[in-house]
């Protein structure tokens, strides 16, 4: 198989993993903050984070898609 298509396809569900994680721990964040509870900062923090590495990774494997289709095209 080729590299680029492994790449792709362990990165690109890593990707969305880490993309719901960090949408799920700041929605949990804003809860707190809305009822005034503590360690809503460091909930967001982290889920900021976990969205922002979510979005990298995937976008690494859209880099590696797209080198897998130029290569068969």
């Amino acid at each position: 198989m080729d590299q680029h298509y492994e790449e792709w396809s362990t990165n690109a569900p890593r990707g969305l993993l880490l993309v719901g994680a960090g949408v799920t721990v700041v929605g949990h964040a804003v809860v707190l903050k809305a009822r005034k509870k503590g360690g809503w900062f460091w909930f967001g923090l982290i889920g900021l984070v976990l969205l922002n590495a979510g979005l990298s990774v995937f976008g690494e494997a859209i880099k590696h898609r797209t080198l897998y289709e130029q290569k068969l095209g």
